[in-house]
């Protein structure tokens, strides 16, 4: 037996029922209350039904928003319902409140919203409210008795708003809250909101309502400042120690009307706050005091910061005033690395905590500046690391779900960013239709090569299957724009994006050739496509895409290799993508790995590599007998190079080699950040070559692991929880001897090959070797 809220709708022809929200409204305040409104309702407990069993709030919303029942939080989530292509994803998240529940009487359910995602600003290009102009909330609460009576609760006419602390906010911009305006105890039972404004119902297509498949964000730990100064200018500045996400929070007690003024930067530049590379971000909470002890925490906002200056505190500012609350997705890591070299541990570190901020919700290229987007090319380069690092399965399918819908409304094409606020923004006026509508190598190919990577990590064939017909849309959009001659040198390419010797106001102008790196990317694409095919049993599609993988073959050989083995633009990156991607076979892999070996070598074993080259080139290196030119390469410490920034200070990765110059300046480019993981990619080397672990069947059912001790290291190990168990991998010189030891999990083996060759073959449980 059901019941509902007395006076909210009961019916309505376009529910889901289906969905834990087949019988609530989507509700909107009656005024905005300055975009971060309350809604609140309260009832009665049924009696006369024996004890509550079991009650569960599921909500969403149009913005972001919390929830409470009888004045507590109903689950660890903040920003929810976080960011989906909302056009047709709206994602609504289920919480257990059984225990929040009294045993009778009254109970009161409150939501507390922003703008968010949904109407803030966002994308480069100025825009606002790009999905909807008005905020909503739709919540639907089930509570089962001992009788088996059920009791539904859910947002309808009955429900009122009124106005919040939040006077401004804006994910870019940050959180004013006026604690003066505090309303306590409005989330309670009891509360008289008669003075409250109504609610409206939207007109709200209910096909997007969809269950999560990632997990939520959430407050992840909290970091006490390392340091406190005076700037140059006079300026309160603190130092986290560490270039985070998310906000600050404290409590303070001051006079009404006292405004604290917090503005937050990933780095300082000559001593001040160096906020020129977040462009037209604001990144400033301010706070308004009631004249009694106030707890300020911004939830409505996040930010990309180490360091913040603070204006208008009375009295003392010390270490123990304020705490940085670190938000990111709920991720759990199971990849771990060290070795005995202190920098290349701080560069894996430093990797960690680039993925950790940036998978807020969704993998994005950086937290701070007015972009914090979706780019599909940042993922399809650092996938493999990142599903080492954090158990991404899920939180990447809910991604690519995304993608899949864009994909789908562009015919086939996948946006360079999802969700796709570029096409639906503003347009930039220096970026012309030809790169909107862009066929694109590296970030188109996240389609493919981002649940390819999933499945190898995981083993899981879902994920090939659900991405199948994006994966096949988009290598048959690849086969469309080919020249006649059978290469890719047409259209738009971001190709090898951000080579070191480019300019700074020129991303893309890099010594590779794009048609060679579009080629040998469109080469993998249909090979990967063609692979996946044959495993989901489609034979047809397998071979139709074998064909187009020989073809570029061909055509790549035929109009990018001389008779000698050179590769046109003849620089390190077209070497490592053709050697990677197994464009160049027998002796002419011999010559593209001798000559990748020269180039790194003439480039002082400094990075000369971009996007598309990076995360291969130690492989490249390594995999063809150039082990100690690979080590060079990650241990050189001048700029550019992975332990350039570590030597400057970084804690997480940079966009720019050089993002901040020797002299402690900013890069002068207009696009430089922080705080990027893609340059990242190398630690999936670090794992899979150095410590040496690798799945030798995907999901790691069978294990390869092949250390490559070098570099002067005298020890590495690392361990990672495969959906098997634990494998773990740890070796150590001890003069001219080797020693590895490894342990394998149940019911999977191990084939173990030793520095000098030997390959042997280990069972579940511990073992030791010696070479």
């Amino acid at each position: 037996m059901t019941t509902h809220h007395p006076g909210d709708p009961k019916d309505s022809t376009d529910r889901d029922v289906s969905s834990p929200l087949h019988g609530a409204t989507m509700i909107a305040p009656d005024q905005d209350f300055d975009g971060a409104p309350l809604l609140r309702t309260e009832f009665s407990l049924a009696s006369g039904h024996g004890d509550v069993v079991a009650a569960t709030l599921t909500s969403t919303a149009l913005g972001v928003h919390e929830m409470f029942v009888n004045g507590q939080p109903v689950g660890p989530d903040v920003l929810s319902p976080g960011w989906s292509s909302y056009q047709w994803r709206l994602r609504w998240r289920s919480h257990d409140i059984t225990e929040r529940l009294p045993s009778e009487g009254q109970v009161a359910i409150g939501a507390a919203l922003g703008n968010g995602w949904y109407r803030g600003r966002l994308g480069f290009t100025g825009g606002r409210a790009l999905y909807g102009d008005e905020l909503g909330l739709i919540a639907q609460l089930e509570v089962t008795y001992a009788d088996g009576h059920v009791q539904t609760v859910v947002t309808g006419e009955t429900w009122r708003s009124g106005p919040s602390s939040t006077v401004a906010n804006d994910l870019y911009d940050g959180q004013t809250i006026d604690a003066r305006r505090s309303t306590p105890g409005w989330n309670a039972p009891g509360f008289d909101d008669e003075a409250w404004a109504g609610i409206h119902a939207l007109d709200f297509d209910r096909g997007r309502l969809t269950a999560p498949i990632g997990p939520p964000v959430v407050r992840h730990e909290t970091i006490r400042p390392t340091a406190i100064f005076t700037s140059p200018s006079g300026k309160t500045l603190v130092d986290f120690g560490q270039n985070l996400v998310g906000w600050i929070r404290f409590s303070v007690s001051a006079p009404a009307g006292t405004t604290i003024t917090i503005r937050h930067a990933e780095v300082l530049e000559h001593g001040e706050l160096g906020t020129r590379p977040l462009r037209d971000v604001e990144a400033t909470d301010r706070f308004i005091t009631s004249g009694d002890v106030d707890h300020f925490e911004p939830t409505l906002t996040f930010h990309g910061f180490r360091y913040a200056e603070v204006t208008g505190w009375p009295g003392e500012l010390t270490t123990d005033s304020l705490e940085a609350v670190v938000v990111s997705s709920d991720l759990r890591r199971i990849g771990s690395f060290e070795c005995s070299d202190d920098m290349i541990n701080k560069l894996h570190e430093n990797v960690v905590w680039g993925q950790r901020g940036n998978f807020l919700d969704l993998p994005t290229d950086c937290p701070q500046r007015d972009e914090r987007l979706g780019w599909t090319g940042d993922i399809s380069v650092f996938a493999d690391t990142a599903a080492y690092l954090f158990d991404v399965k899920d939180f990447l399918a809910d991604w690519l779900a995304d993608l899949r819908f864009e994909q789908s409304h562009q015919n086939g094409r996948v946006p360079f960013v999802v969700p796709d606020v570029i096409r639906i923004g503003p347009r930039d006026p220096d970026r012309g239709d030809e790169k909107d509508g862009a066929i694109t190598a590296i970030w188109g190919d996240a389609a493919v090569w981002v649940p390819w990577s999933l499945y190898q990590a995981y083993g899981d064939l879902t994920i090939l299957a659900d991405q199948y017909g994006s994966m096949v849309a988009h290598a048959t959009a690849i086969a469309e724009h080919l020249s006649p001659s059978g290469v890719w040198d047409t259209g738009f390419q971001f190709a090898d994006w951000l080579d070191p010797d480019a300019p700074p106001d020129r991303p893309g102008a890099a010594k590779a050739d794009k048609g060679v790196v579009s080629t040998a990317c469109a080469y993998r694409t249909a090979d990967l496509v063609s692979r996946t095919a044959e495993l989901l049993g489609n034979t047809e599609d397998s071979q139709r895409f074998r064909t187009m993988a020989d073809g570029l073959k061909r055509a790549f050989h035929e109009h990018y290799v001389d008779e000698r083995g050179t590769v046109a633009s003849d620089c390190a990156t077209v070497y490592a993508l053709a050697i990677q991607f197994g464009l160049v076979d027998g002796a002419q892999r011999g010559f593209a790995g001798q000559r990748l070996a020269e180039l790194v070598a003439e480039a002082g074993y400094r990075v000369s590599t971009g996007f598309a080259g990076t995360p291969f080139v130690t492989w490249a290196l390594s995999e063809t007998g150039h082990l100690d030119a690979a080590y060079r390469l990650l241990l050189e410490k001048e700029c550019p190079s992975w332990l350039y920034p570590v030597t400057m200070g970084a804690t997480t990765i940079w966009e720019r080699w050089n993002s901040m110059l020797p002299d402690g300046s900013i890069n002068p480019g207009k696009m430089t950040s922080f705080n990027h993981y893609a340059l990242g990619a190398v630690a999936d080397w670090l794992h899979k070559a150095v410590a040496g672990i690798q799945p030798a069947e995907p999901g790691y059912s069978r294990i390869r692991i092949t250390p490559k001790p070098g570099g002067g290291l005298t020890w590495a190990r690392s361990s990672l929880v495969t959906p098997h168990g634990e494998v773990s991998s740890s070796w150590r010189l001890d003069g001219d001897e080797f020693h590895l030891d490894v342990a394998i999990p149940d019911g999977t083996t191990a084939e173990v090959t030793l520095p000098g060759g030997e390959t042997v073959t280990a069972g579940p449980g511990e073992h030791r070797f010696t070479a």
